[in-house]
């Protein structure tokens, strides 16, 4: 069997979700499912590369511009109609050789157009068009295109993600509460996560008594480390910092630098990981933008987060915002003094640090990702 999936990389989480359905598929299916992952918007038509380098540079440097394009995308409509998708031969040559039986979309730009012609290319294939949706709730930043009635299965993290796909007529047959889909690395036994949490501890010369704040960036590098640093060193209390700076190694260079001027401050930097499981559970508190990867992180394994909102919280983040504060499990702040108060409190009242870890734990459906994968592969 073929798994094709649709991604695309504006921000993190879309490929974060494709990579970890190979994953998945390859831990329960072995050899028997094939997955192909394709950034389909990069790769289809130069405008549509050029809008995904936008949105990402709006993420970085302007997120409160995003309502602006967002609204834009959602009554445009691009990609709603196949025959209206430019570079469409492009895919429909991608489909007919390839000849997958699953076509599966991680992304909402791909739910419509894109599984219309993947359809028409292979009208001789009992082909299947899956979506699952990424987000945690819906409303004002849901946009209306990750939902669409003629898909043969929807897969939706939350309830209300599901609520919403019933709502545009999908069949309730057609619609699974999947859950936080993550890499398996995240469903590992506790012991094999402690393990690697140790590790993680003595590889950075963390010391795992002292209070430790993981500073989050997106593969995008879209980061306040430098301004929450200084406002950390301002305060005078003793932590532990890790500083994510996926490939930005100037941002990586420069926090070194501020590392070395302050040495009161325990400061550790790092590029690119796929430790993420353990640096999750080494931390006493994570700062990361409200993107649903790292929060879906950080509900799994129950630490607390607190979103990033300097810049202001594009519309994809508010229900993200939204979800967390309806479950008590997350913190806000928009600017560096009220995220590291935020940080100060954490520190000083471990009887609320242990209500939001709580609450995260509660805010977690009670489903695997074993089980989507497994839905995937069984639709009729």
């Amino acid at each position: 069997m073929r798994w094709l999936i649709l991604t695309s990389s504006t921000g993190t989480g879309h490929d974060m979700r494709a990579e970890s359905i190979r994953q998945w598929s390859r831990l329960v299916y072995g050899d028997t499912v094939e997955v192909r992952v394709v950034q389909v918007l990069e790769s289809t038509h130069w405008l549509y590369k050029f809008g995904v380098g936008f949105y990402n540079c709006i993420q970085r440097y302007a997120p409160r511009f995003h309502h602006v394009y967002y609204n834009y995308l959602e009554v445009a409509a691009m990609h709603r109609h196949g025959r209206k998708i430019l570079g469409r031969d492009l895919f429909t040559r991608l489909i007919q050789e390839w000849r997958p039986d699953r076509v599966i979309s991680v992304h909402d730009q791909t739910n419509h157009g894109f599984l219309e012609l993947a359809r028409a290319a292979l009208p001789d294939v009992k082909l299947r068009t899956v979506t699952y949706c990424t987000e945690l709730s819906s409303g004002y930043g849901f946009s209306r295109h990750w939902t669409n009635p003629r898909v043969d299965g929807f897969i939706g993290a939350t309830a209300e993600v599901c609520a919403a796909a019933r709502a545009v007529g999908t069949p309730d047959d057609r619609v699974l509460l999947g859950g936080l889909l993550l890499r398996p690395a995240f469903f590992a036994p506790e012991t094999e996560i402690e393990a690697a949490t140790g590790a993680m501890a003595r590889a950075l010369k963390l010391d795992r008594a002292v209070f430790t704040l993981l500073l989050s960036t997106g593969s995008v590098g879209a980061n306040n480390h430098l301004a929450l640093l200084r406002q950390l060193a301002d305060s005078g209390r003793k932590l532990q910092v890790i500083v994510l700076c996926s490939k930005n190694t100037a941002v990586r260079a420069r926090v070194e630098t501020f590392a070395a001027a302050h040495p009161a401050l325990v400061i550790r930097t790092l590029g690119h990981t796929e430790e993420m499981p353990a640096l999750t559970r080494l931390a006493s508190a994570i700062v990361a933008r409200p993107g649903t990867g790292a929060t879906s992180e950080a509900i799994l394994l129950g630490t607390p987060v607190i979103h990033n909102g300097i810049g202001g919280v594009m519309p994809q983040e508010m229900i993200t915002v939204k979800y967390c504060r309806e479950h008590g499990c997350s913190l806000f702040g928009s600017s560096p003094r009220e995220i590291v108060g935020h940080v100060i409190r954490l520190m000083e009242e471990p009887a609320f640090a242990d209500t939001l870890r709580a609450n995260l734990r509660a805010a977690r459906p009670p489903t695997h990702p074993e089980q989507i994968v497994r839905w995937i592969h069984d639709r009729t």
